[in-house]
C-alpha cells in the first residue's frame, strides 16, 4: 500500500483489518470481501451483571463515594435499564449511574449536618435522581379482545412486543395499513388476507361474507417507530381471522412467525430476545414455528420459566390455539 500523503510504502500482506458497524448498510462489493461476525446486544440480565460488577464500582471510585455512603440495589439497576435507556450496549446505563452518583455526592456535601447513614436510592425516590422515565415497555392485555393480537419483534436494542389491531367497516373492499410499516410487513398483510379469502371454511369464517362490501384497516401502534420484516405474518392473520369470526383473542398469548400463501408457518430469527420481551410483558404462552424449537433448546432454562411454548406448522393450528371458542353475538359477519 502506498501512502500518497507521506509518500511511504507499507507491506500490508500480513495485516488483518477489523471493522465494526451498527448495521450492514455497506456497499455489496466491500461486504462480499468480508467475513461477517454478528454480535447480539446484551440482554437485561447481562446488563445488570455488568453494571453491578463493573460500572457501579468504577463510577463510585470516580465520584469519590464509599460503599457505606450509598445504597443502590439490583432492582434500581433494572429500572434504569428498562425506563431510562434503550440500547444494545451499556454506555447510556453507565451515564445514568454516574448521574445518580454525582447528585448523591452533591447532596451529601451540601447537607447541613454530617451523616454516617447511607443515601438510599429506591423506586420511590429514583426520579429525584434520574428524572422522569424516558421509556416504557408493552404489557400483555388483561382481557380477551377481538381483532387485537400481541406479536413479538426483534430490534437492534433487544426484543419488543407489538400490538396488531384490525377493524372492519362497510365499504368497497379496500384494505388500508397504518403504523409506519415497511414493504415486507405490508406484503404479509396482503398474503394473510388472500389466504383467508381462499380458506374461509378451514378458518371457521362464514362463507357468505362478501369481502367486497367491507373495508379492512390494519394498524400497528407507535407509528413513530419503523417496523418491518416477515415475523408478524401469523400475528396479522390471527387478527383478521378474529375479526371475521368475531372470536376473541386469548389474553397473555403472543406469537411470531412468517406465513405463506398455503398457510404454512415458517421460522423467524431473534427468538431469544423475543422470548425475554414476552416474559417481561407478563406473557404466558408463545406460538411459534416448530422449526424454531432448536432456538428454544439452546436458551438457558431460567429464562423459560413460566412460559408455555406452542409449536405449530400451519395457520389452522395457530387459530385453534390463539382464539377463544365463544363468538360475540349480534355481529353482522356471523
Amino acid at each position: 500500500f502506498s501512502d500518497h500523503y507521506l509518500e511511504v510504502d507499507y507491506d500490508l500482506s500480513e495485516v488483518m483489518f477489523v471493522c465494526t458497524a451498527n448495521s450492514l448498510n455497506i456497499p455489496t462489493p466491500l461486504l462480499d470481501r468480508m467475513e461477517i461476525i454478528r454480535i447480539p446486544g446484551y440482554i437485561e440480565d447481562e446488563k445488570s451483571k455488568i453494571a453491578e460488577k463493573y460500572l457501579l464500582p468504577k463510577q463510585m471510585e470516580r465520584n469519590g463515594l464509599k460503599n457505606d455512603e450509598i445504597s443502590l440495589d439490583a432492582q434500581i439497576i433494572l429500572s434504569l435499564i428498562r425506563y431510562y435507556t434503550r440500547e444494545a450496549g451499556v454506555r447510556g446505563l453507565e451515564r445514568q449511574i454516574a448521574k445518580i452518583l454525582r447528585k448523591v455526592v452533591k447532596e451529601r456535601l451540601m447537607a447541613t449536618k454530617n451523616t454516617k447513614k447511607p443515601t438510599i436510592i429506591n423506586e420511590k425516590n429514583l426520579e429525584n435522581y434520574s428524572g422522569v422515565r424516558k421509556f416504557k415497555f408493552g404489557v400483555a392485555d388483561k382481557s380477551n379482545v377481538i381483532g387485537q393480537v400481541t406479536g413479538l419483534a426483534w430490534t437492534s436494542v433487544g426484543g419488543e412486543i407489538l400490538f396488531i389491531e384490525s377493524s372492519i367497516s362497510e365499504g368497497k373492499g379496500t384494505m388500508s395499513i397504518t403504523g409506519n410499516l415497511g414493504k415486507i410487513m405490508k406484503e404479509s398483510a396482503t398474503i394473510a388476507l388472500e389466504f383467508i379469502k381462499s380458506n374461509s371454511s378451514l378458518l371457521g369464517i362464514n362463507k357468505k361474507v362478501d369481502y367486497s362490501k367491507y373495508n379492512i384497516h390494519i394498524h400497528v401502534p407507535e407509528g413513530a417507530t419503523p417496523k418491518d420484516g416477515p415475523s408478524a405474518g401469523i400475528t396479522i392473520l390471527t387478527s383478521l381471522v378474529s375479526l371475521f369470526t368475531q372470536k376473541r383473542v386469548k389474553k397473555n398469548i403472543a406469537m411470531t412467525g412468517e406465513i405463506t400463501l398455503r398457510g404454512k408457518v415458517l421460522p423467524v430469527g431473534g427468538i431469544k430476545e423475543k422470548i425475554l420481551a414476552a416474559k417481561r410483558a407478563n406473557i404466558k404462552e408463545i406460538i411459534l414455528s416448530s422449526y424454531n424449537k432448536k432456538d428454544i433448546d439452546v436458551i438457558n432454562i431460567k429464562y423459560l420459566k413460566g412460559l408455555k411454548f406452542i409449536y405449530v406448522n400451519s395457520m389452522a393450528e395457530v387459530i385453534t390455539n390463539a382464539l377463544t371458542n365463544r363468538k360475540v353475538i349480534n355481529s353482522k359477519l356471523i
